[in-house]
């Protein structure tokens, strides 16, 4: 009999290992075109020199005294709505408002007193390295319209007038907030 001998090689790996690289790399492409296309440009809009972004240029101090101002912004539309006079900070903190009540988040907010001008409120700030001193403008025709401003100077006084140039020449700057797509974290489609 004659033997013939064969000789049978190991399967390399070296193709498989190149096949496996391959689909990885068509995976990684794919998903980075997706992701490029389905992405948005940004579209947060630029701030006037005279404004503060609420979320980015306010300390924690003021970010708290602002959100405040805003939930009690509520209760003082509605007792617009019912025809009530514009209330008084006394009768705010009365009520238990914040910022106008004096508990210990006041005080260690800054320590404003508050009180009322023609319609508006003003904090005066006990501590400004904290939160810097508060105005808050109410439309008198459409509570609805409402800003706010902020004036870090220790000397900040009552303003003479509540003109927006006027305040803007006093030292104060309007806070206002954007929210975008950063903010929120929703893609809506």
């Amino acid at each position: 009999m004659n033997a013939t001998t064969q000789v049978v090689r190991p399967a390399g790996a070296g193709h498989e290992t190149l096949y496996v690289l391959l689909l990885c790399l068509v995976i990684l492409c794919s998903a980075a075109s997706v992701v490029l296309w389905h992405s948005e440009a940004d579209t947060s809009s630029a701030i006037a020199a005279h404004q503060l972004d609420a979320r980015r240029d306010l300390s924690a101090g003021e970010q708290g005294i602002y959100a405040d101002l805003r939930v009690t912004l509520d209760e003082i539309r509605l007792l617009l709505a019912e025809g009530q006079a514009l209330p008084s900070p006394e009768q705010l903190a009365e009520e238990g408002f914040a910022p106008f009540a004096q508990d210990a988040s006041s005080v260690s907010r800054g320590g404003h007193t508050w009180q009322a001008l023609d319609q508006a409120y003003l904090g005066l700030s006990q501590n400004p390295q904290v939160a810097g001193s508060f105005l808050m403008r109410i439309a008198p025709e459409n509570a609805t319209q409402v800003d706010i401003w902020l004036n870090r100077s220790p000397s900040a006084s009552v303003p003479h007038d509540l003109g927006q140039q006027q305040l803007i020449a006093a030292g104060w700057q309007q806070v206002v907030a954007q929210f975008d797509a950063g903010v929120t974290r929703q893609h809506r489609h």
